[in-house]
């Protein structure tokens, strides 16, 4: 360690205490480490002014002059470059005890980063393309794809990368979660290892308000929300369009499973088509994305399998090839559905009757909030024959089960409808994801209603669930299934 250029920095730290009131900043730290820095940016034109605040160790102050030291005067894509390690190189190499102050510093300043380039104007680069990284196999092999198409242009790096921070909870398991702070420092690792300038955007307000509120009501309610759609529909993909646009990039990529068509005579608005792997088909948790929105996107993985991603990943020497897959929602990592219904959402277990379509008591739950509409396990009832959840009631706090045969409908109400073809087009349903769809027919009602009829009769979907509609592997809407009776 170069003590020296440890102590300039510590002794007299560039950046302390400048740009108090500007609007644009990114803390990092807190009562887990007791350090705290707080990051303020702004840009001239293209061009990164930094200051900082610090509470906490000696390492973190220096850390915070490192950065500014390092992105002051520059461009806003060279300074979506400075990582953690060139940090540590400022301050002449830090030990693996300080390293966390680096980690810190650099952490909040790309947040302040993230702000700021929301606002900027850059002129579009022919070719660019701004790639979604969620620190997973999928979106580095998309953005490995993409740094190998088009000619290079010489300053105007043409693949940039960008990751949400949704949710940071101490209770969270946030190396498990792909959108977490540990989330974003992987893949802006992982950027930086390939050359790509990466940017943050936290969106943890809107995220809370946009999906995890929703979803904690819908429990309230009896209802089973499904937040991933309305995550990528509502909140997630159309900030980093937006994103898109504003850096220059012809266009957001992704590494989801799904596929783009356009028609005849509907230009500018693009069909989402199930991408062709069935095992990974992710079109189904895009369907309500906006088709202006989709317009800007480009989805280089819709025609590949998983297999085949993995392989090309080892190819191109990615650390992420063996990585598992993420299979919780992202804000349940770690924590589980009834420990955040409980924290987050105040539902405590209140035990109520279980009946049966007579209304006779045949168990006893712990709570309705843990059961949902076609469940069987969990129910505590032994003996006879299988019975599942036909209905749950919030205002008598009861569970209604019946047998399998008893929990099929030939027809359910949707609501929440968002058609992007003619209803007459509608062929079949997906009702879950990666559920095979079932064939199906859509009518409207003008009270905003509609009825999704199928040719014979299907397991009863929970409320709150999502319906996708299909002809044939395109979707042509979606809609949230009811809790009225058709």
């Amino acid at each position: 360690m170069d003590v020296l250029a440890f102590e300039h920095h510590l002794t007299s730290p560039a950046g302390s205490g400048l740009l108090d009131d500007s609007e644009h900043r990114g803390s990092a730290g807190g009562a887990a480490c007791g350090d705290l820095i707080d990051f303020r940016v702004e840009l001239t034109g293209s061009r990164v002014t930094a200051g900082f605040a610090a509470d906490g160790c000696g390492a973190l102050t220096a850390s915070g002059s490192a950065v500014v030291s390092l992105v002051d005067g520059k461009d806003l894509l060279e300074a979506a470059l400075v990582s953690t390690e060139d940090v540590s190189r400022e301050l002449g190499g830090l030990s693996a005890a300080k390293l966390h102050a680096a980690e810190l510093a650099t952490d909040a300043f790309h947040r302040a980063l993230g702000s700021a380039a929301r606002e900027v104007n850059l002129p579009e680069v022919k070719g660019r393309r701004l790639v979604a990284m969620s620190g997973g196999v999928d979106s580095a092999v998309a953005a490995v794809l993409n740094q190998g198409a088009g000619p290079v242009v010489a300053d105007a790096p043409l693949v940039l990368g960008v990751t949400l921070e949704l949710w940071r909870d101490t209770q969270t398991d946030a190396a498990a979660s792909c959108c977490s702070h540990v989330a974003v420092r992987r893949a802006r690792e992982m950027a930086h290892s390939r050359g790509i300038p990466h940017l943050t955007l936290d969106l943890r307000e809107e995220f809370r308000e946009g999906v995890v509120d929703p979803w904690l009501a819908g429990y309230k309610e009896g209802r089973t929300p499904n937040p991933c759609v309305q995550c990528n529909g509502r909140v997630r993909i159309e900030p980093m369009v937006d994103l898109a646009m504003s850096l220059g990039a012809e266009k957001l990529v992704t590494g989801h499973y799904a596929r783009l068509v356009m028609e005849p005579g509907h230009e500018g608005k693009p069909l989402l088509r199930e991408g062709s792997d069935p095992n990974k088909e992710q079109a189904y948790a895009l369907a309500r994305v906006p088709a202006a929105v989709l317009s800007r996107m480009e989805f280089p993985l819709g025609e590949m399998t998983k297999p085949a991603v993995r392989k090309l990943a080892g190819d191109a020497g990615l650390p992420v090839a063996d990585q598992p897959d993420s299979q919780d929602l992202c804000f349940l990592a770690g924590v589980g559905r009834e420990a955040f219904l409980k924290r987050h959402g105040g539902l405590d277990d209140v035990e109520g009757p279980i009946l049966d379509e007579e209304g006779q008591r045949v168990g006893t739950h712990r709570g309705i909030h843990h059961h949902t509409v076609g469940q069987r396990r969990g129910l505590g009832i032994g003996g006879g024959q299988p019975l599942y959840v036909l209905r749950t009631d919030r205002e008598t706090n009861t569970v209604t089960v019946a047998s399998k045969d008893r929990i099929a409908s030939v027809e359910v109400l949707l609501e929440d409808i968002d058609l992007r073809r003619d209803s007459s087009r509608v062929t079949s349903a997906r009702l879950r994801h990666h559920a095979t769809a079932v064939p199906a027919k859509v009518e409207l009602s003008e009270n905003g209603y509609g009825v999704l009829t199928f040719t014979s009769p299907v397991e009863t979907v929970a409320p709150g669930q999502v319906a996708c509609l299909l002809d044939g592997d395109l979707i042509i809407g979606c809609a949230t299934i009811s809790s009225h009776a058709a």
